[in-house]
């Protein structure tokens, strides 16, 4: 059978081991393939090739629940699930999604593009069934890395205080992104090296059985010898003190192995650990030979060499600027200490951490986790910087209000892929922080317009005393603009007029400062005279900036690349009518009420309306209506 008439899973039930053998080979060579050109999540799929055929021929989905955690890497069950054929439209507009989608398929029972949501899933799904009175397996797989997250663990314990019939794969391929960090982590290492564990109880129990019963004495000796050898061959036996049978390690590039303890499980009464070692980018040597998460979401590369293309970039990454700019602030000031959630590569951490090893922290996937510490760091007068993806913020929402904010700590963020991010879609989105940070006491917002105002922002955070303060920063390079050589501090709240004009104001920041500039061209050769300011502090206010502005009567557009509620733009017409200027015209361009999938930044603004074009037309409006209000003087 080709790959692209796959249909459904059911074909696996009839197929030996050679044929599934064969079938993973077809299968990683495609993903290498297609992925070359689309890219795409491409490690941790080559490492879980075998195990995805093990679990749809053991399990019988959809009536089976398979749920993926983080979801990137679920492609092969999309591939047996009848979406071969899309893979050329991976993570691209309209395409297909690099992460699972209950409206793509059926197949699809969970969505998720945030780690360590899956065992709460299923201890749901589970509960459900239960209830029901329906016989379907919940089947939930996890990641090394993904299970060191509070929430995991936290659903870990329910579930093996409830006893539900659910089996947990945990997918230990010693890295999550980039390489695990914790003592979680070194349990499991020492699980891995603990092969002889399982055999040996097996015997014992085996032996046991043999000898004739008299009395609960024998059986309770028996027990205890149990207890010791496991507590011998495995320190700490994390799981089964926690409720689960416990099977593995189990090689997860053997499909034997796996079909053997896969089928164990789905007999096994009550909560089981399957656990599978697996190694992230298997069967393509420069993904294998990566410790880094150089092969975890890679753009189109050269599949003989695995060198990535990418078209030239003459300016820096903002997050390489950011990184650089605090090692630099870090060689003056020692109370500088980075903390970052299982991101030191996302962003581009590494050269500050080779400089200053000993003031970077990798918690691992503990967001909230991260912010607390870093509040506890700030009570101590350092100046603790939180690393932190805008979507991966959302996870620490409560600690920025309750421990950072409410004690008015001085905690610094710097908010990394800050607007729309693409490729990765709808759950990576760093749309929403402004609305939810916004109405938080005591945090100051700000974002540059190019690089260069950016470095000057996060030397002015260092320099901040005052609380906490984030920055926030778009996904890739820079604009290419000129850095200044000697940082300077920005006072906070204060904006800047970058075109000057008297018929209307146009107001934003960061990423939307060109598409405004570009538009107030434009409307200068229509005769149209609109006044362009960098509002590059988000909250507080320039208050004397703003307070001329509606004086003046002007109609006032504002631009954000963020959702409109509770947003910049509401911002300001909160302002405006807290300051009793009813009649002030104000319009918002931002992000509409819904979730934005995946494609190009450039289509996905074409879709929502936010372009040059409209920008232009939109503030020709405003200023036709005032006119026909005759409120011009």
């Amino acid at each position: 059978m080709k790959l692209e008439d796959i249909q459904n899973p059911q074909f696996l039930k009839s197929y030996d081991q050679e044929q599934l053998m064969k079938l993973a080979q077809e299968i990683r060579q495609f993903l290498i393939s297609k992925l070359s050109v689309t890219g795409g999540h491409l490690g941790a799929n080559l490492g879980v090739i075998e195990l995805t055929l093990a679990l749809h021929k053991v399990f019988d989905s959809p009536k089976d629940k398979l749920i993926w955690d983080v979801g990137h890497q679920a492609y092969i069950h999309k591939m047996l699930t009848g979406r071969t054929s899309q893979f050329d439209t991976l993570r691209q507009y309209k395409g297909l999604c690099g992460f699972p989608k209950r409206v793509e398929s059926e197949h699809d029972v969970w969505e998720t593009g945030h780690s360590s949501t899956s065992l709460s899933a299923a201890m749901g799904m589970a509960i459900a069934r239960d209830l029901k009175g329906t016989d379907e397996k919940v089947v939930a797989v996890i990641g090394d890395g993904a299970l060191t997250g509070g929430m995991a663990l936290e659903a870990l314990n329910h579930i093996g205080h409830e006893k539900k019939d659910l089996i947990v794969v945990l997918n230990d391929n010693e890295m999550s992104i980039a390489p695990n960090v914790g003592a979680l982590h070194s349990v499991l290492g020492r699980m891995r090296t603990a092969k002889k564990y399982n055999k040996a109880k097996d015997e014992l129990e085996s032996l046991i059985r043999k000898i004739p019963a008299f009395g609960g004495k024998l059986a309770a000796t028996a027990e205890r010898v149990k207890d010791s050898l496991k507590y011998m061959l495995v320190s700490g036996m994390f799981f089964e003190e926690l409720g689960y049978t416990y099977l593995g390690p189990v090689d997860g590039h053997d499909l034997s192995d796996l079909e053997e303890n896969l089928r164990y499980a789905k007999k096994t009464e009550g909560p089981v650990i399957v656990h599978v070692l697996t190694k992230k980018g298997k069967g393509y040597k420069p993904a294998e030979q990566d410790l880094t998460d150089h092969w975890h979401g890679v753009g189109p590369y050269k599949i003989e060499s695995g060198e990535k293309i990418k078209a030239k970039q003459a300016a820096p990454s903002y997050s390489r600027l950011v990184s650089d700019t605090l090692a630099n602030l870090s060689e003056k000031d020692d109370r500088i200490a980075v903390i970052t959630p299982a991101m030191t590569v996302g962003s581009q951490l590494e050269g500050y951490g080779s400089k200053f090893p000993e003031r970077l922290f990798d918690v691992g996937i503990a967001e909230q986790h991260a912010m607390t510490m870093a509040a506890g760091l700030a009570t101590q007068n350092m100046k603790p910087v939180l690393s932190i993806y805008s979507t991966f913020l959302q996870r620490a929402y409560d600690q920025l209000l309750h421990d950072v904010a409410r004690q008015n700590l001085n905690v610094i963020l710097t908010v990394d892929r800050s607007g729309l991010v693409g490729a990765d879609g709808e759950t990576h989105q760093g749309v929403f922080d402004i609305a939810f940070m916004r109405h938080i006491p005591n945090l100051v917002i700000a974002m540059g317009k190019d690089e260069n105002e950016l470095q000057h922002l996060v030397h002015t955070a260092v320099q901040y005393d005052d609380g906490p303060i984030a920055i926030r920063f778009p996904r890739g390079n820079g604009l290419g603009v000129e850095l200044d050589e000697e940082y300077e501090q920005i006072p906070i709240g204060s904006w800047e007029v970058l075109k000057e004009g008297n018929e209307a104001v146009i107001l934003t920041f960061g990423t939307t400062v060109p598409m405004a500039l570009e538009a107030w061209e434009i409307l200068a050769k229509q005769g149209v005279s609109a006044r362009v300011i960098n509002a590059r502090f988000i909250k507080p206010f320039d208050h004397e900036m703003m307070m001329e502005i509606l004086r003046e009567g002007l109609p006032i557009l504002t631009i954000e690349e963020a959702v409109l509620q509770g947003g910049f733009g509401s911002a300001v017409l909160e302002y405006a009518n807290e300051h009793q200027f009813y009649s002030t015209m104000v319009d918002r361009m931002g992000i509409p009420d819904c979730f934005i999938e995946h494609g190009s930044v450039t289509k996905l603004l074409e879709e929502i309306g936010m372009t040059t074009e409209a920008v232009v037309e939109r503030t020709k409006k405003l200023v036709l209506e005032k006119k026909k209000k005759g409120l011009y003087t």
